[in-house]
């Protein structure tokens, strides 16, 4: 496996970046579609977000300046990508964007690629009802297992904020999930 500044290197010379690019999706095309995946709930849709995610890292490689890591760097894009999806979707039906992600939650059962339990399904369903930053940072914090620097460096905020919105986010579910069972 090639570092990630040798692969960076690679990626903004003309000539190894197809080579370099293919390489850079078998690296981080996984990891990617989870946490797209995690935001805009439907497999279709993630598939989207992940492909215009690695079209903008395709033609914006030469921007990159490295005072971040490579997957900061493209965790940050797919991320915002995944909210201009979800925004965009609202907007085209003139809805707020937690209602999208409510009815996505809702539709989960009939997703063929969704393979979760009933726990599962509460959990998405506890999550959606979240603020969008809380959602982010539980979902990179609780699922990805990201430390606070890392997610501060993809959500360009601080680390005593996201401590905060983790911890908001876990009661908040909790609650959810008390409401459920009582």
């Amino acid at each position: 496996m090639t570092n990630e500044k040798t692969l960076v290197a690679q990626l903004q010379d003309a000539k190894q970046k197809d080579s370099a690019f293919r390489e850079l999706i078998s690296l981080y095309k996984e990891r990617l579609y989870w946490h797209i995946r995690k935001i805009v709930i439907s497999h279709d849709d993630a598939d989207d977000v992940l492909q215009n995610t690695f079209i903008k890292v395709f033609t914006s490689i030469h921007k990159f300046n490295q005072d971040s890591k490579l997957y900061s760097w493209m965790y940050r894009i797919a991320t915002n990508e995944a909210i201009t999806f979800l925004n965009k979707k609202a907007k085209e039906r003139k809805v707020d964007i937690t209602e999208i992600q409510s009815e996505l939650a809702n539709d989960l059962t009939n997703d063929n690629h969704f393979t979760g339990d009933e726990i599962q399904m509460i959990l998405q369903k506890a999550i959606v009802q979240l603020p969008q930053k809380q959602q982010l940072v539980f979902n990179m914090k609780y699922f990805d297992e990201m430390k606070y620097q890392e997610i501060s460096e993809i959500l360009e905020t601080s680390v005593g904020s996201l401590k905060a919105s983790y911890h908001h986010a876990v009661k908040k579910i909790e609650q959810y999930i008390k409401n459920i069972y009582n």
